[in-house]
């Protein structure tokens, strides 16, 4: 927070290089700060922190409070977090480096990476709605960064707007629990739920809900709009319109995440909803597959890695949705290193192709970035979950516990997440074979002049190469199978997938081993093969086959199934019709006209007939007068009498 008040309030007097040393060196020293608190919470037996320190409001029935819950969820997330963060931070140093807004960029994503600290250390959802608001906040200026592109301010706009109609319903689960446990605080509200299970509203007549399920949708719909979840995910794609270094910190380990880490850290309340956890569950399979879809018919490498995003976000959901929370978690951290490295090697290739983004002009890559292809082909394995990446386990354990779950849905779940292992399989690696092999797509003088990144960009691609590939087989055991999370995860008995998964688990190596005959691993496998036969052996045949073939879905999926023609004729278009009957009944007719003109036509009509009256001739006032006179008399004589 103070280096980038320093960056954006006085990044005129610091210069350039002294805004990213001063938001470097800030993010250096909160992961320092993390890694000594997961250090001493892990292995040094320190007990849970949860209190208050700041009183923000106090009044006759409630107290808002400013406090910070440290248990071994948080000190994982924050691990994660200011990570990819610093990682993302040393980059950007290369690929803004001609920017004029420089400065300010440093800035934001300094404030970023605080709001969604706030965010995973809070203890109460007052500050938890802090950190999910500023987060919001944060990437409406980051996504709109380069403001003059009119692209840029649309998607911003749309980004805010989708996440407020999520925060709308995550702002009723709040006053919800705020009516109900008349608390804010996290521990309060979880030791009062028993005495929330058995309360039923009706909000119909004759139709009652149990308040737990409210709630918990309540809250769910909110996850959905951070953690862009259909049909709230509209957002998400077009936020490629920020620059690269901040697409990395939105989809990897920071806004979209958020989602996933709230449902976790209300665990104790969505056990006690089986309705709900269904919910969550086919929203999430429907995410993972249909999303995943849309990522074969996209050109952009971006935009790619960003449907890659939605679909992976489906399976963190769908893991939620069977109770597998820590697989969930699992999958969050495995994903938020191999997903920024992703996102920082496909801007390393923009930058290096003069901010080329469209992969039909690319090709034959390989040997000119050697180090950008070796880690981005790592990152699109730990995609892929290749057996011994860091995404093969964490995908696994989902894949797995979804199977072995008896909710509501969890079957047409199981095969809609097999099923996306070939299609992410499958538009992976076409974007790795249409980006780095084949002939090179571009004049012969744009290919010449390609050449590796410098350092600045290339060093944090090795660093996060690194766990993308080893992290899985090192905590896939303690953090699905020990008891890293007991002090933070509930799990009821009768939700029995995390216990089956733990049944038929051996340790990772014989999990990597036996990895090579599984279904899901050839469906991975299977999804290369294609790829490689249409991309790299028929390149001028199948692919235009195909498109010809399948013209009508191509053409949906295109079109992102009409979610966007969907909102710009019904939301956007019924918003303006229902703004301009506002506008001419009720302003123009009823205010304009009734009230005001109405009014002042009714006075001057007043006016201009008591002025027929008002002659100023004495005469006519002597006769009124008489009139007045004798119609006195006759009410004396006849009425009177």
């Amino acid at each position: 927070m103070i280096a980038s008040i320093v960056a954006g309030l006085f990044g005129r007097q610091i210069g350039r290089a002294g805004a990213h040393w001063v938001t470097i060196i800030g993010v250096a020293i909160a992961l320092a700060a993390s890694v000594f608190a997961f250090y001493m919470h892990v292995f040094g037996g320190l007990p849970t922190f949860n209190a208050a320190v700041y009183t923000w409001m106090a009044s006759d029935m409630f107290t808002f409070e400013v406090g910070f819950l440290i248990d071994h969820l948080t000190v994982m997330m924050m691990v994660v977090v200011t990570a990819v963060s610093l990682m993302v931070h040393i980059y950007t140093i290369g690929y803004m480096h001609d920017d004029p807004g420089y400065q300010r960029f440093f800035s934001y994503i300094s404030l970023f990476t605080f709001s969604m600290l706030m965010l995973v250390m809070s203890n109460n959802l007052l500050q938890l709605f802090f950190g999910w608001e500023a987060v919001g906040l944060v990437s409406y200026l980051l996504i709109g960064f380069w403001y003059k592109r009119e692209s840029a301010i649309f998607a911003n706009l749309k980004a805010f707007l989708v996440n407020r109609v999520g925060d709308f319903g995550f702002l009723l689960g709040i006053a919800a629990i705020l009516m109900y446990a008349d608390t804010l605080d996290y521990a309060t509200f979880f030791e009062r739920l028993p005495e929330l299970a058995d309360i039923r509203v009706e909000y119909w007549p004759g139709v009652e809900w149990s308040l737990v399920t409210v709630i918990s949708i309540l809250l769910f719909i909110g996850a959905m709009g951070k953690s862009a979840q259909v049909p709230l995910h509209v957002w998400l794609p077009d936020s490629m319109e920020g620059p690269t270094p901040i697409s990395a910190l939105i989809h990897a380990a920071t806004m979209v995440t958020a989602g996933i880490f709230m449902v976790s850290r209300f665990s104790p309340l969505f056990e006690l909803s089986d309705a709900a956890l269904s919910f969550i569950l086919v929203i999430g399979a429907v995410t993972a597959l249909s999303m995943g879809l849309l990522g074969i018919v996209q050109n952009d490498i971006k935009r790619v890695v960003a449907y890659s995003t939605l679909s992976q976000l489906g399976y963190m959901t769908v893991a939620l949705g069977v109770s597998a929370y820590s697989p969930a978690l699992f999958h969050l951290m495995t994903h938020a290193f191999f997903k920024a490295l992703l996102f920082l090697a496909a801007g390393s290739v923009i930058i290096a192709l003069h901010h080329q983004q469209d992969m039909r002009q690319m090709g034959g890559l390989a040997k000119k970035m050697p180090i950008t292809f070796i880690t981005f082909l790592i990152g699109a394995l730990a995609l892929i979950g290749f057996p011994g990446t860091a995404g093969f386990y964490s995908k696994e354990s989902i894949i797995y516990a979804v199977q072995a779950s008896t909710l509501p849905g969890a079957s047409f779940a199981y095969w809609a997440v097999f099923a996306g292992v070939f299609v992410t399989a499958f538009y992976t690696f076409r974007m790795v074979f249409l980006v780095f092999f084949g002939q090179p797509r571009m004049s012969d003088a744009e290919y010449d002049h390609v050449k590796e990144t410098p350092r600045v960009v290339t060093v944090p691609l090795m660093l996060l190469a690194v766990p993308s590939l080893i992290v899985g087989f090192i905590v896939i055991e303690p953090l699905l199978f020990g008891s890293y999370f007991d002090d933070s995860l509930r799990v009821l008995a009768t939700h029995g997938a995390m216990a089956s998964l733990e049944s038929q688990f051996s340790g990772a190596w014989v999990m990597f081993t036996h990895g090579w005959v599984t279904p899901v691993v050839w469906m991975a496998l299977g999804g290369v093969a294609v790829a490689a036969i249409m991309y790299l052996l028929l390149p001028t045949v199948l692919p235009p086959l195909f498109a010809r073939v399948f013209a009508w879905p191509r053409r949906v999926m295109q079109d992102g199934y009409g979610f966007d023609g969907f909102n710009s004729v019904f939301v956007a278009g019924g918003s303006r019709l229902l703004g301009r009957g506002l506008w001419q009944i009720g302003d123009v007719r009823a205010i304009d006209g009734l009230m005001v003109n109405g009014s002042a036509a009714v006075v001057g009509y007043m006016a201009r007939t008591w002025r027929l009256v008002q002659t100023g001739y004495l005469y006519h006032y002597a006769f009124v007068m008489i009139l007045g006179l004798i119609g006195l008399l006759t009410w004396i004589v006849f009425i009177g009498a």
